[in-house]
């Protein structure tokens, strides 16, 4: 329900974005000239106007607008299987505390630790945060939760590599998403009392073991 909810505002984000900027933004917007200044009036992050002016809105509306359609493509198939399974595990509203939780902390990053007048939009921060969810779920499974980790760990190293190496993307968002969505996960998830070992169906997002089921607070219901 929540990653649905999550997906459908980031459509209308990009949505708003080609309003405001045009067709031109369905190729993205580029680094400079008049794509930079319609995203800039869509409200793209940029850490001077942050800083400087105090628009610090620019952290929430940066992270539902993208730079072309192959760019919210693959971060909402991402959203779809990893914010799933992270729903599934949780519970819908702790899944949403991971996601905006970790969604500000890749604005804080950029906010501090990128050029100040360069433009960032887009949810792969949130996103990361929720692969930090999958990761700590896994440490707090303890010897259950291992499979968890040992399938999932090459695909954040590639996704770690190609932060790094391919130039235009915001490291400095991953990261601090990656290890905000960790760290609140680690905080609020309370694992099942008996687990049995976690492999994730990468068609739906789900568990492949029947026997685990999800903590659920009191009077909550599994969505």
């Amino acid at each position: 329900m929540i990653t649905r909810f999550l997906i459908i505002l980031n459509v209308i984000g990009y949505l708003w974005e080609i309003y405001v900027g045009g067709p031109e933004m369905l190729s993205g917007f580029g680094g400079s000239g008049q794509g930079m200044e319609r995203v800039l009036a869509a409200g793209a992050l940029v850490p001077a106007f942050v800083l400087q002016d105090g628009q610090w809105w620019r952290i929430f509306t940066g992270a539902f607008l993208h730079s072309g359609l192959l760019h919210i493509g693959v971060n909402m198939m991402s959203l779809w299987f990893l914010g799933r399974f992270i729903e599934y595990a949780m519970g819908p509203w702790k899944m949403l505390l991971v996601y905006v939780v970790s969604l500000v902390a890749a604005g804080l990053g950029v906010v501090y630790f990128s050029n100040p007048m360069v433009a960032t939009v887009g949810a792969s921060g949130a996103i990361f945060g929720l692969f930090g969810a999958l990761f700590a779920i896994g440490f707090k499974l303890g010897k259950p939760g291992m499979e968890l980790v040992r399938s999932n760990i090459g695909i954040l190293v590639i996704n770690l590599l190609i932060t790094f190496t391919v130039p235009a993307i915001s490291w400095q968002a991953h990261v601090a998403g990656l290890l905000a969505g960790f760290a609140i996960t680690f905080v609020v998830y309370y694992p099942p009392r008996r687990v049995a070992p976690v492999v994730v169906d990468a068609r739906t997002g789900h568990p492949m073991e029947t026997e685990y089921e999800p903590p659920l607070d009191p009077g909550q219901r599994a969505q």
